[in-house]
């Protein structure tokens, strides 16, 4: 038996996929290598994503709020998911592809830090390039991961996981650039779409808010409910970015872009502005936060300190100090880090609940 033919078979009703979606026959990764007979070249980088430590880990890392009293709270992982299912719900209607947009949906947030933004901004302060999440999922996914060999996925999904990222400004703003795939451009949008969705739940669960804070327009065009907010984006995504469809295009036709409608568009940015203000920069004031901060600066000056603590697996050996101490940091979850910064004597870290 051929077992090959089942890779050509998936390959082949790709086909049938709208004109604009990417192929997995034509994927390239740095290294070649030989296909799998059962599985095209998405579903495998999806698959290895899936199976690497970073990954697992994402289960003890924070979303937004830091020490959470419930087991309800959104956690990186539980996101995670969250942005492959409103990823691959959008990638299909548009025909896109989506093994495609679940493989960067699950690795475009698995180079996060401890304790969520808190400890990204911390590590940015420590690193003297700077550090992003978005720059540090690529790195882990493209040379970290398998003791530094990397898992060698397609050019499509490392793309998608590096420009991932959005700025503040705009809900459809490009900081960091715009993905080379629809697919990739479908999750950036699922990202806002997920973390504004559960991040309000979490908010109001946490006493911060109720229900009947949120503005008024986003109640009025959104809906009242968080079922009913993820139903009008995702729904007026698919409406706005019909055109990816390839329904009648030209051939030839130039790609569309991913987008919303104006008054969606409108209301979600006013959402996200009221989130700003009211969430995540309120958060940064919280006494856990600058706590939180103080750790991963501690572990870090711990690690450039004693560079021979810096575990194998977790940095390359030959990249700079520093940079091996914010990959060796940025690893930890919250829980690891509270627990081996209070051994080492950090008072920040001392009598924190895990």
């Amino acid at each position: 038996m051929d077992r090959h033919r089942v890779r050509r078979r998936i390959e082949a009703d790709e086909e049938r996929l709208s004109p604009f979606a990417a192929r997995s026959a034509e994927a390239v990764r740095a290294r070649p290598e030989e296909p799998s007979p059962v599985r095209a070249a998405f579903q495998r980088d999806r698959d290895r994503i899936i199976h690497t430590r970073a990954f697992r880990r994402l289960k003890h890392k924070t979303q937004v709020f830091i020490e959470p009293r419930q087991d309800h709270f959104v956690t990186r992982l539980t996101h995670t998911f969250e942005v492959a299912q409103v990823g691959r719900t959008a990638a299909r209607a548009l025909r896109l592809n989506e093994d495609l947009a679940e493989a960067i949906a699950l690795g475009h947030d698995i180079g996060h830090g401890p304790f969520g933004h808190a400890g990204e901004e911390a590590l940015a302060e420590c690193l003297p390039e700077g550090f992003r999440h978005n720059h540090q999922s690529e790195r882990v996914l493209d040379k970290l991961e398998r003791d530094g060999r990397g898992l060698n996925l397609t050019h499509a999904v490392l793309d998608g996981v590096r420009k991932s990222s959005k700025a503040r400004a705009d809900i459809l703003a490009e900081g960091w650039g715009v993905p080379e795939t629809l697919e990739g451009q479908v999750v950036k949008l699922a990202d806002a779409i997920a973390y504004l969705n559960h991040d309000i739940q979490d908010a109001i669960r946490a006493g911060i808010i109720g229900e009947d804070d949120l503005p008024d327009a986003s109640r009025r065009v959104l809906g009242r409910s968080h079922g009913a907010r993820i139903d009008r984006l995702v729904t007026d995504l698919v409406d706005a970015s019909w055109a990816a469809t390839g329904e009648g295009a030209e051939p030839g036709a130039p790609p569309p872009s991913i987008t919303l409608g104006a008054e969606v568009h409108a209301a979600a940015n006013e959402l996200r502005e009221f989130m700003f203000r009211r969430i995540y920069l309120l958060d940064e004031r919280r006494p856990e936060t600058e706590r939180a901060k103080a750790v991963v600066r501690f572990l870090f000056d711990h690690a450039v300190a004693h560079p021979d603590t810096i575990s194998s697996g977790y940095a390359l050996p030959d990249d700079p100090l520093s940079r091996r101490a914010a990959d060796f940091v940025s690893g930890m979850t919250d829980r690891y880090a509270i627990r081996l910064a209070a051994e080492l004597g950090c008072g920040d870290a001392a009598g924190w609940r895990l």
